[in-house]
């Protein structure tokens, strides 16, 4: 019986040990289940401090692109009111005197005619040379420059350019529209692509102030601008003239055949034999720095010879403009 005793109490000892060994695993798996809930609740507060942010960037963004357009609006109604503030300074000036010369006069007389004196002229075919100025039509409309921005023109004759718009402008008083390409068929105000640009002192002025820095590319191939004028302009009911302003042709970019053949087909003749859009070129002269030569490209001169002829225009070849070592400062 001792001995039985002894066995059970043995065993009853290592229960107990068992009982006693197990018994802080339920508070340590507790305590597991309690870090993990912290490490949660963290990443979540976490989490919604970043989302705090991003809103807060969010909220900066769309106040700064509200701010940049209501910086833009601002913009355009100062170019507004500068635009009518020079049209009222012009106004205060009076109206600018007549040339006394007397091509002028005329070509302000034909833009300026009546109703009765149109109806009285129906029948009345002036004479070849009338209504020019310089052997150049001015009985148009509307006028279209298209300008040759190539690093030549840009350096040697952009000045002399200038002048040659400015004095073109001069002898049409008035024109129901103007617009500027250059020989690629890029406008240079593209706000007015497709369309005509009003005429008016202000709108001239602004034409001559763009054009002093305008310098788009231009591979001196006026053919581009001419299709892209005849498409986008030709009207029937419209006087259209076309003046090309450059100083060289590169052969590299086409023929001249190809070119004058191209414009035939698109500036076909009217009802009246005349052509959809009266073609004008003008040849300035350009200083190759190489040679120190002073010539005007005579690929040009023969393809606008040819396209003024066939066009209803006049060619003009421009003397040497100021000094031969003139150069333009671009800065």
């Amino acid at each position: 019986m001792s001995f039985l005793d002894s066995i059970c109490c043995g065993f009853g000892s290592i229960i107990l040990l068992l009982v006693m060994s197990r018994h802080d695993q339920p508070h340590r798996l507790e305590e597991g289940k309690q870090n993990l809930a912290g490490v949660i609740a963290a990443y979540e507060q976490e989490l919604n401090d970043i989302l705090g942010e991003t809103e807060l960037v969010q909220r900066d963004r769309n106040t700064t692109i509200s701010d940049v357009d209501l910086a833009k609006l601002k913009v355009e109604d100062l170019e507004k009111l500068l635009a009518r503030v020079r049209s009222e300074a012009l106004k205060a000036e009076g109206e600018a005197a007549v040339s006394t010369e007397s091509h002028d006069r005329l070509a302000k007389a034909q833009q300026s005619l009546t109703d009765e004196q149109k109806r009285l002229l129906a029948n009345y075919k002036p004479a070849p040379d009338e209504y020019k100025v310089g052997g150049i039509p001015v009985d148009s409309e509307y006028i279209v420059f298209l300008i040759d921005t190539s690093g030549s023109m840009q350096q040697f004759g952009w000045d002399q350019m200038l002048e040659q718009v400015r004095e073109t402008l001069e002898v049409y008083p008035n024109v129901k529209g103007i617009q500027v390409l250059n020989d690629e068929g890029e406008y240079m105000f593209k706000s007015y692509r497709g369309e005509w640009i009003p005429d008016s002192p202000t709108q001239r002025k602004t034409i001559i102030d763009t054009l002093r820095h305008w310098d788009p590319f231009s591979n001196s191939n006026p053919r581009e601008g001419i299709i892209e004028a005849i498409r986008t302009y030709y009207d029937p009911n419209k006087k259209i003239s076309l003046y090309v302003y450059s100083d060289d042709f590169a052969t590299g970019t086409g023929s001249i055949n190809s070119v004058v053949r191209e414009v035939d087909r698109l500036n076909h003749a009217n009802d009246t034999g005349g052509r959809r859009v009266r073609i004008h070129g003008v040849a300035f002269p350009t200083i190759y720095t190489a040679t120190g030569e002073l010539y005007s490209s005579t690929d040009y001169a023969t393809l606008m010879r040819v396209l003024c002829q066939r066009n209803g225009g006049t060619f003009v070849a421009l003397p040497v403009y100021g000094r031969a070592e003139r150069r333009r400062d671009r800065n």
